[in-house]
């Protein structure tokens, strides 16, 4: 690793700065991205979203179309990431196209896990049982939406436009602070959401373990994929924020052993344990057996007029 001309920062030897136009003075990644991360993520996430489209198709789970513009956008990101690694690293371009498409990703990922949690707190009180009512009570299935998928935009908001920010002040050999401050502070908003929203899961699962009335053995699998793709994209959100809080060219930052492991690992396996696991056969399950419970239940009431 070569010292830039500021004393700070990462200048390839090998890959001399071409000083394009849209080209930084540096390499603002911190090291030039690793081609073979680039392929398996793209390829990784192509397959994934393949499953992902024909199984929404399939069970016509319309809410988990979010995932497969997730999947879209995180292959788009690593080819950018690999265009990054092959042809210009120094390209501002290519850095906050990337950064974009595999910042926000994960963004519609959250959506479709919110949009889970609030289907399963309907089925509750559509099944009679306690938890999925007391919960209802406190957070209604629409506010879990509007709440979280709102919070999750303004702080996406807000990381894009510091590392935009933070491209330009590198360029202009200027101090980036500012600009990573303000994607600092929406990580630190988006990963204390995340924390409300894992409480949330948390308490309306311990709810459902309480009430001996609740019979959803049968559906704990899923219950368990939403909670272990709930914590893999809290983990990858708690990797940005320390991340960023190390400021531009920190430890973290500049090694992509960290980015491989805590940004590219939790998301791909999340996405792909919810298409193994894919919500629309399971919640459609969890939909009969409520039609099916409620004709049984209105039975003797029919019965009983006649």
């Amino acid at each position: 690793m070569a010292p830039s001309p500021a004393g700070r920062g990462y200048v390839d030897p090998t890959f001399p700065d071409p000083n394009g136009p849209h080209d930084a003075r540096l390499i603002i990644y911190g090291y030039v991205p690793a081609l073979s991360l680039c392929i398996i993520a793209s390829i990784l996430f192509f397959c994934a979203t393949a499953v992902h489209s024909y199984r929404t198709i399939r069970h016509r789970c319309w809410f988990f179309l979010p995932v497969v513009l997730a999947g879209i956008m995180e292959t788009v990101g690593y080819i950018f990431r690999a265009l990054s690694s092959q042809k210009d690293p120094y390209s501002i371009i290519y850095f906050v196209i990337q950064y974009f498409f595999i910042v926000v990703a994960p963004v519609f990922l959250s959506a479709s896990i919110y949009v889970c949690l609030s289907k399963l707190i309907r089925a509750a009180s559509m099944q009679g049982g306690d938890a999925g009512s007391k919960l209802k009570r406190f957070l209604r299935p629409k506010g879990i939406l509007w709440v979280f998928i709102t919070s999750d935009v303004v702080c996406t908001i807000m990381q894009i436009a510091g590392a935009a920010l933070i491209g330009v002040k590198e360029s202009n050999s200027e101090s980036p602070t500012t600009a990573n401050n303000i994607l600092l502070a929406g990580l630190a908003v988006q990963s204390f959401t995340f924390l409300i929203f894992l409480l949330l899961l948390i308490t309306f699962k311990q709810s459902l373990n309480r009430d001996q009335r609740f019979g959803w053995r049968w559906n704990q699998p899923f219950f368990a994929i939403v909670g272990i793709a709930s914590l893999l994209v809290f983990i990858r959100t708690l990797f940005r924020l320390a991340e960023t809080s190390q400021g531009v060219f920190g430890f973290l930052s500049t090694h992509e052993v960290f980015f491989g492991c805590l940004e590219f690992m939790p998301v791909v396996v999340a996405v792909s344990l919810l298409a193994i696991w894919h919500p629309g056969r399971w919640l459609n399950q969890t939909s009969k057996a409520n039609r099916v419970r409620n004709e049984e239940d209105a039975l003797p009431a029919d019965t009983a007029e006649k």
